[in-house]
């Protein structure tokens, strides 16, 4: 994980967001809704400027703010993303609506774990970003990666959580579980045998998984 300084140190050279943008930041921070943290998202939106990707599956849309910064840094690229509160849900509509990316981004109102026939019907996707339920990452992945494209990548937010992952003892009964599993989903991804796997240790820790193709 980047030490502090250097999170700080880079979040003040990122240009500025716009108004609404830093709002929706803001918001997040206030109500403690977990949106991705600067310096990770930043470093995705570049990996996807490179890859291109025309479609993106979100899973856990939060209050958009994501959905929202990937469809302003592709304005090609058409977001399906999946949210199961209805509050947030509601949030998120209203975000999108107000920074004018409704064309781009469709929220599916539901459970990720049981989408998968809705979000069938939009066709492959060249990026999945798994970003929900850190308990469900695994079922997560095994859902949806029959959705992505022949060359398509796997972004998943949150595989270091704040560093726990590396930590020996934590107090708290449900974090320490919770952190096995994460821990659990980075080992099982990185020795899946259809994908290349790399954790950027940016934000709260970034995996990027590409399929591996096929041998001759």
């Amino acid at each position: 994980m980047l030490s502090s300084k250097i999170t700080n140190y880079l979040e003040d050279l990122f240009p500025k967001r716009d108004e609404i943008i830093e709002e929706i930041e803001q918001y997040a921070k206030e109500n403690n809704i977990p949106i991705m943290e600067l310096v990770g998202i930043e470093t995705m939106l570049q990996i996807l400027r490179i890859s291109e990707p025309k479609q993106i599956l979100e899973i856990g849309t939060a209050i958009g703010y994501s959905a929202i910064r990937m469809a302003q840094a592709l304005p090609k690229t058409k977001i399906v993303t999946i949210e199961r509160d209805l509050e947030r849900y509601e949030k998120a509509l209203e975000n999108i609506e107000r920074t004018g990316t409704g064309s781009q981004i469709e929220v599916i109102f539901g459970d990720a774990l049981e989408a998968a026939e809705e979000v069938k019907k939009h066709g492959e996707f060249d990026c999945i970003f798994i970003d929900a339920a850190k308990g469900q990452y695994r079922h997560f992945f095994d859902i949806y990666e029959k959705c992505l494209s022949k060359d398509g990548l796997i972004v998943t937010d949150n595989v270091l959580f704040k560093g726990l992952v590396a930590e020996e003892q934590i107090e708290s009964k449900r974090i320490r579980n919770l952190v096995t599993k994460i821990k659990s989903y980075n080992e099982w991804l990185l020795a899946h045998p259809d994908y290349l796997t790399t954790i950027l240790p940016v934000g709260d820790g970034v995996a990027l998984s590409k399929r591996r193709g096929v041998t001759e």
